[in-house]
């Protein structure tokens, strides 16, 4: 009785090793990449999404938003690889960026994402964001946009896009979600409202089966005749010959003596040649 009882101890202890190590391999290779379901202050968050300067190419789908900062990578990779992928599937895709505050006395923006982000807001004009995106940030230097800093109304303007992020993050905290960026916002199938701090890329696939998006994008089919398509290679297979190219004469060096004609040759059959004649001998005696 005694033996079984150890065993059975050990049976447990091993078994409860066994799910502690599930559950540690579900958590971290799975389920912290999943999106939370925004089952508090909703009402809030989509006042505040619809009352916010958001900058989109358009497509009238069903909105998703994107909440990030302009030298983030993770959210530039994810507009890069991410964003065709969902228009595909006819989302509209919704840019919200506001301009990082100070931390601990070190400024995390330039005066120029500043202005940018003060006139985005403002015009919501999808043209500058393209090219704001497309430019280096180092290149950046807002020609044009009136600046932000010593600007009371655009100041206002870049603190206002600082509240949002403050406010929002506070209220997705309550569901368990800690802020990360590119932050994203949409509603699945069924209309419930998700959120996912999508820093990691293992997140973006859940992003895409919600919204009936594809893995990858197909390249386009190029019509024969496009002066896009791709040439074939020489040699290749249903290639026509080419004519042989027709050479000048190759010039003689100076100082050679010229060539001399080539003699042509017969082009007849030979012509027959005459018998030798008997040679007389010189004392030959008559009789």
């Amino acid at each position: 009785m005694r033996r079984f009882f150890i065993w059975s101890a050990l049976a447990a202890v091993i078994g409860l090793v066994l799910a502690g190590i599930a559950y540690w391999a579900y958590w971290t290779y799975y389920a912290r990449f999943q999106p939370v379901m925004v089952s508090r202050n909703q009402a809030e968050i989509q006042r505040m999404l619809d009352e916010v300067s958001w900058v989109s190419a358009g497509g009238g789908g069903e909105p998703l938003y994107i909440i990030g900062y302009r030298d983030s990578a993770a959210m530039a990779r994810y507009e890069r690889e991410e964003v065709p992928k969902l228009r595909a599937a006819g989302v509209e895709v919704r840019m919200i960026l506001f301009a990082r505050p100070d931390l601990e006395g070190l400024a995390q923006s330039t005066a120029a994402e500043r202005a940018t982000i003060a006139e985005l807001w403002l015009t919501r004009d999808w043209t500058l964001y393209q090219r704001w995106t497309a430019t280096p940030v180092r290149n950046w230097t807002a020609a044009g946009i009136p600046a932000a800093d010593g600007n009371l109304a655009r100041g206002a303007v870049v603190e206002a896009s600082r509240d949002f992020v403050v406010r929002l993050t506070a209220d997705l905290r309550e569901v368990n979600l800690q802020p990360r960026y590119p932050l994203i916002i949409w509603r699945d199938r069924e209309g419930f409202m998700k959120a996912c701090a999508c820093s990691d890329s293992r997140s973006w696939v859940f992003i895409r089966d919600d919204l009936n998006a594809p893995d990858r994008l197909d390249a386009p089919a190029v019509a024969p005749g496009d002066p896009e398509a791709p040439s074939a290679l020489p040699g290749g297979a249903g290639l026509e010959s080419l004519p042989y190219p027709t050479l000048p004469p190759i010039a003689p060096a100076e100082g050679d003596a010229p060539a001399s004609a080539p003699v042509p040759a017969p082009t007849g059959p030979p012509a027959p040649r005459k018998a030798p004649e008997a040679k007389q001998s010189e004392d030959t005696t008559f009789f």
